[in-house]
């Protein structure tokens, strides 16, 4: 939005950034087959963040940003290059779309989370009907990181 004081010539300028929120850019997360995880806390792109306004995120307390790599989460309008918006949470419900990691593989995956066989097995399904949901039978394995608030598309020319 601009600003404009029609008393004074020129008189438009840019509202105040206080009504922006910087969320921290945390590094990468595969949506496709899992892969491993950085060594520590996605500590990849310490000096970046994305600027939104509190419109789109009123509260933005502990968010993080990770960018998109891969397409197993397309027909849920995830798309390879985009970055989603993660509330750090460490349990989820079904079909929340959250950041796994697999502990005994040492991996990381974006997908959707299901509990199966009264709650002795996790699901983890792709949106994409080519690629095949990841079945984890020991719960144990499996950590949820955060859960999906907000994706932002990055449009191609």
């Amino acid at each position: 939005l601009i600003d404009r004081s029609k008393r004074i010539s020129r008189g438009i300028r840019l509202p105040s950034l206080s009504g922006t929120v910087s969320i921290p850019l945390l590094g990468r997360i595969v949506a496709s087959q899992p892969a491993p995880g950085p060594d520590s806390d996605f500590a990849v792109f310490p000096d970046k963040a994305i600027q939104l306004t509190r419109d789109i995120l009123p509260d933005a307390e502990g968010l993080y940003a990770l960018e998109v790599s891969g397409n197993s989460m397309i027909d849920a309008l995830v798309h390879d290059g985009d970055i989603v918006v993660m509330k750090p949470q460490k349990e989820a419900k079904d079909g929340e779309m959250v950041a796994v990691w697999l502990k005994d593989r040492g991996e990381m995956t974006l997908k959707r989370f299901y509990w199966e066989k009264d709650k002795k097995r996790i699901r983890l399904q792709p949106a994409n009907p080519f690629m095949e949901p990841i079945y984890i039978d020991n719960p144990e394995n499996v950590e949820i990181q955060g859960k999906v608030v907000l994706v932002i598309r990055r449009l191609n020319n």
